[in-house]
């Protein structure tokens, strides 16, 4: 049941179905007005957007070989071909950066054009960016890992666990020493910490360990291929939970699985998102179904314990589950008796996997400890985090003395208050049927990450994979494009600082901007082309 302030699910209320304004309605629908020569501009303005895109994420792959997160020492260093691009990294850097915004402009191009035209011919279609999606994937997937390091440390906490070690208790310096080649990849502040994932994470990670061993390279590509499977379940969930809202499959997979930052973060970096997320999403699709409508209990458990495995590699996955159960309730009436049999039936899901997966380790409920670990550092995008430095600085300037880390534990405690606020506020439009369970996620998610002590680019993945397969994607899809790009174009591709060579990264911008104008020059000449053979009489030649 949906309440009269929700549109029904089968309403279209989204302009991606909305029909272009140039059209006719012929003998088997609407038809484009405009001139076979226009639809004929517009197709080539797709398929050039593909080749730039195509040709920027080549660019990456090939420039990864000596701006990406390679281990230490590089196993490319002193190989007479691949190895040249790690002889000048600051040249590596530029045409990374040059690559990047092939890609990101490349994407807004097509995203503007599914949008500009209702997601209608001759706007890609969904096979068509299909196929540019995996195109554009395919040189990020072969490439050495880009814009984080966190690889090596998975791969070196999952042999801590794998040598019978508690990788909650001590970190991979202590656990496997200084010098072992799965500790010195990892970047120097996180070499002593305990590992912050859940039991299944880690429990993945041990068998690639079986089979790699102290192999980084194969360890690398072996935890890529379980991302990539990652990433494939998203482009399955994704548009069938799209369709509760009529939204259009092609653009929900493009704003989405598409993203630059899914390219970028869990293709390219790896990160443990592309296993937490699938999972999340998928549950919530078991337990949902396509339409408001109690499912039976099989479904119910299935996705349950989807959303709690989910939980078993990041917790914040698990505030899912919160927002379906009360959802369910409000379809079962909201009855005390249905707040008992859910709540109970939905507690005893979660104990029973996170049980499972706990003492399947041997490590039982250890990995709570380690869940503060990623807070150690200061992200300058968490709020908190700058009203606790700044409270600091301001202090000091006053003559009251450094009291910085009083300051940033007492910021940080603060918006926990606000979190809580918004999540509960959520809850209860979710009980009361104003907003559906995906919304009140992504939005819950995305309070969790703003307002929360770390925020990395690839954690807004865990509000704006929801949203994008919601109804407020077509209001909001603009604020998602213009912060998925911003987001995509922040973190340099070595995933490390620039301590003692900070005139390296600034230097490869400027190159690569460059290197990126001039390519707009070239796309600039193949646009004009067909415009200057169609006025001097001539006809365009096009891709089909």
């Amino acid at each position: 049941m949906v309440t009269p302030e929700v549109a029904p699910p089968g309403r279209n209320d989204s302009p991606t179905r909305a029909a272009p304004p140039a059209t006719a309605t012929g003998p088997t629908g609407p038809t484009d007005r405009k001139p076979p020569a226009a639809r004929r501009g517009l197709r080539e303005q797709a398929r050039i957007a593909r080749i730039l895109g195509l040709t920027g994420a080549l660019l990456m792959g090939i420039s990864a070989l000596g701006s990406g997160a390679y281990p230490v020492p590089n196993p490319l260093h002193g190989l007479r071909v691949i190895g040249l691009p790690a002889r000048n990294v600051t040249l590596a850097i530029a045409v990374t950066y040059a690559g990047l915004l092939m890609v990101v402009t490349a994407w807004l191009w097509i995203a503007r054009m599914l949008t500009a035209r209702g997601a209608k011919h001759p706007a890609p279609e969904r096979r068509e960016l299909t196929r540019t999606a995996l195109m554009w994937g395919i040189p990020l997937a072969l490439a050495p890992p880009m814009f984080s390091k966190d690889i090596y440390s998975y791969l070196a906490q999952s042999a801590t666990l794998a040598r019978g070690i508690d990788p909650y208790t001590i970190g991979p310096a202590q656990a496997l020493g200084i010098d072992d080649p799965l500790t010195r990849g990892i970047p120097t502040i996180w070499r002593d910490t305990p590992a912050p994932y859940g039991p299944l994470f880690l429990g993945l990670g041990r068998i690639i360990t079986a089979l790699s061993g102290e192999n980084v390279v194969l360890g690398i590509f072996e935890h890529r291929m379980l991302a990539l499977i990652g990433v494939a379940v998203l482009v399955w969930v994704l548009p069938r939970l799209a369709a509760r809202f009529d939204l259009d499959a092609g653009l929900v997979l493009w704003l989405g699985a598409a993203n630059p930052l899914v390219l970028f973060h869990l293709v390219s970096g790896i990160h443990n998102e592309s296993i937490m997320i699938p999972l999340m999403l998928l549950g919530i699709y078991v337990m949902l179904g396509r339409d408001d409508v109690l499912q039976p209990w099989w479904r119910i458990t299935l996705g349950a314990a989807l959303i709690v495995a989910g939980a078993s590699v990041k917790l914040p996955a698990l505030l899912a589950l919160g927002f379906v159960g009360v959802y369910l309730i409000h379809l079962r009436g909201g009855r005390l008796v249905d707040w008992a049999v859910m709540t109970t039936w939905l507690t005893a899901v979660a104990g029973v996997v996170f049980s499972f997966f706990s003492f399947a380790t041997g490590l039982g409920f250890n990995w709570l400890k380690g869940l503060s670990a990623p807070s150690e550092i200061l992200s300058w995008m968490s709020v908190s985090t700058d009203v606790g430095l700044l409270a600091g600085q301001v202090g000091r300037l006053a003559g009251l003395g450094d009291h910085t880390e009083a300051t940033l534990a007492l910021a940080r405690g603060m918006f926990v208050v606000p979190i809580v606020v918004i999540v509960v506020v959520l809850l209860l439009a979710c009980l009361r049927g104003r907003i559906d369970p995906l919304t009140g996620t992504g939005a819950g998610l995305g309070a969790v990450v703003l307002l929360g002590p770390v925020v990395h680019p690839w954690y807004l993945f865990w509000a704006l994979l929801p949203l994008v397969a919601t109804r407020a994607m077509p209001r909001y899809r603009r604020a998602m494009l213009l912060l998925s790009a911003f987001l995509a174009l922040v973190v340099p591709p070595t995933g490390a600082d620039f301590i003692f060579r900070a005139f390296q990264l600034p230097l490869a911008i400027i190159a690569g901007i460059v290197m990126f104008a001039l390519s707009l020059l070239v796309v600039y000449r193949l646009l004009r082309a067909p415009k200057a053979t169609a006025a001097s009489g001539g006809t365009a030649e096009t891709a089909p």
